[in-house]
């Protein structure tokens, strides 16, 4: 993974940086935990996620409507997270492949149960563009998940060197040092970075990425809100280990190690894997829009 290292004007600029996000309030969304409300701030553009990314496929920054109308356009593999509704963390989901951009998408295995936030899904920022509909908006700390279509940034793992395959992601070691910043005031808003990869830290109580429970130890990044983070819009979006079936997050989807090592298993970064979460009503309104199979005959918890 590549990221921009800044150095900024004058630790002059770090104090008052800091102060603003004080005062603002630390947003704090990530997947575990979550503090304060929205903060302002100044994020400047970092790298998070896939080398392999696409320009047109990046997101919400796309300026062309080509991402918006045909948000999977490209893709070859598809991840489908589905909720009852708005509200509901427990969902459901599916997984499909496809030859070409132009063919049929074909399922692959079986439905698979996940939770999504504590308090359900609101529209993200990511590859449709922002809201597509009525409903709810991410903002940061909300503990909603992102609806939404996003890319898929990369996979991490804290010994990649323990898994019994070769991913066809491209794999983040995550290391004692390893964050995500979550304050909508620092330069390095939603970015994945080692902390000695800062010049000058400007966060307040990030994300450690390497937990005592060991909910990261596997895991990829969703694309939402980059590459241009909007302040407060939310930040942090993984895919990971769950505690439990009855256990939401505060922002993330989770689901039990053997599933989330099936599907790293078989994400493969050549194929534009893409992720596109909703509830049953809109999941199955925006399939024809969005071109992907409508689902039906879920159960829930």
């Amino acid at each position: 993974m590549r990221y921009f290292k800044q150095r900024y004007a004058g630790r002059m600029a770090v104090i008052l940086a800091l102060c603003a996000g004080i005062l603002a309030g630390a947003g704090l969304t990530g997947c575990v935990k979550t503090t304060g409300s929205e903060a302002s701030g100044l994020p400047q553009n970092h790298t998070l996620g896939t080398a392999s990314r696409s320009p047109e496929r990046e997101g919400a920054s796309d300026s062309s409507g080509a991402a918006r109308t045909a948000p999977l356009a490209g893709a070859r593999q598809l991840i489908l997270v589905v909720s009852r509704d708005w509200s509901a963390f427990n969902a459901v989901m599916l997984r499909y492949e496809r030859d070409t951009p132009a063919s049929a998408w074909k399922p692959v295995g079986g439905p698979i149960p996940v939770v999504i936030g504590k308090n359900g899904l609101a529209w993200g920022r990511g590859l449709h563009g922002e809201a597509a509909g009525p409903g709810p908006v991410k903002r940061e700390g909300d503990k909603k998940s992102p609806a939404g279509a996003f890319s898929l940034g990369e996979a991490f793992a804290y010994e990649p060197g323990e898994l019994d395959f070769i991913p066809a992601m491209p794999m983040k070691r995550v290391g004692e040092e390893t964050i995500c910043v979550e304050n909508a005031g620092s330069r390095y808003y939603n970015v994945i970075l080692d902390k000695n990869e800062a010049a000058e830290p400007d966060w307040i109580d990030p994300d450690q990425m390497r937990r005592p429970d060991g909910l990261y130890r596997y895991g990829f990044f969703v694309n939402h809100n980059f590459p241009n983070p909007a302040p407060g819009a939310g930040s942090c979006i993984f895919f990971h280990i769950w505690r439990g079936p009855n256990q939401y997050s505060v922002g993330c989807t989770a689901m039990t190690r053997e599933n989330l090592l099936e599907v790293l298993r078989w994400l493969d970064a050549s194929k534009h894997p893409a992720v596109v979460q909703l509830p049953r009503k809109e999941a199955q309104e925006y399939a024809r829009v969005w071109d992907y199979p409508a689902p039906a005959g879920l159960s829930f918890r």
